[in-house]
């Protein structure tokens, strides 16, 4: 067990504290975990990168911190109204298709590699930073006005990009 892996559990346990936060509206309580695990997340993986504790255990348990929280807090902010439900089932459902579309390859003895692409990471940065204006306008009573429309529309655009470009990917890969 390794200092990054460490972190990352610390992370993973911190998802259903937060949920807890924004069920019971205790927004600042919210939005300060969020950003201590996003913290948490540039944090491990610079100790893993820099000091060589990069593990099999910890590519797998990282980005499964990350989708937890993030998918976790859309569906949490959602229940409480925060943010449209709409988002959150989009958000979702890309994240369900993926890991479904891996699955079903490992069934069918063809195993997918799944990589980062460009849209993804953009799409991910897109979401997280949606997710830390929601956690923060309801902490501190911000307002974003027409901007928040277009952010939540910037999300939702990326989200069904990145969903259809690891389809193409998928799909090719199973056809070949």
């Amino acid at each position: 067990m390794t200092i990054p892996n460490l972190i990352t559990i610390a992370r993973l346990i911190m998802v259903p504290i937060v949920i807890v936060m924004i069920m019971q509206q205790r927004w600042a309580a919210a939005f300060i975990l969020f950003v201590v695990a996003g913290i948490s997340d540039g944090i491990d993986g610079f100790i893993a990168r820099h000091f060589n504790m990069r593990s099999e255990f910890g590519a797998y348990i990282d980005p499964l911190a990350d989708k937890s929280l993030l998918v976790s807090i859309y569906v949490s902010l959602a229940i409480v109204g925060a943010i449209p439900s709409w988002l959150a089932i989009v958000v979702v459902s890309r994240d369900a298709m993926i890991v479904s579309a891996v699955l079903l390859s490992w069934v069918m003895s063809r195993p997918v590699e799944i990589k980062p692409i460009m849209v993804s990471k953009l799409n991910t940065a897109a979401q997280i930073g949606f997710a830390a204006f929601a956690l923060a306008a309801n902490a501190y009573g911000l307002e974003l006005g027409k901007l928040e429309d277009i952010a939540m529309l910037a999300v939702a655009t990326l989200t069904v990009a990145s969903a259809g470009a690891y389809l193409g990917g998928w799909l090719r890969h199973m056809a070949a």
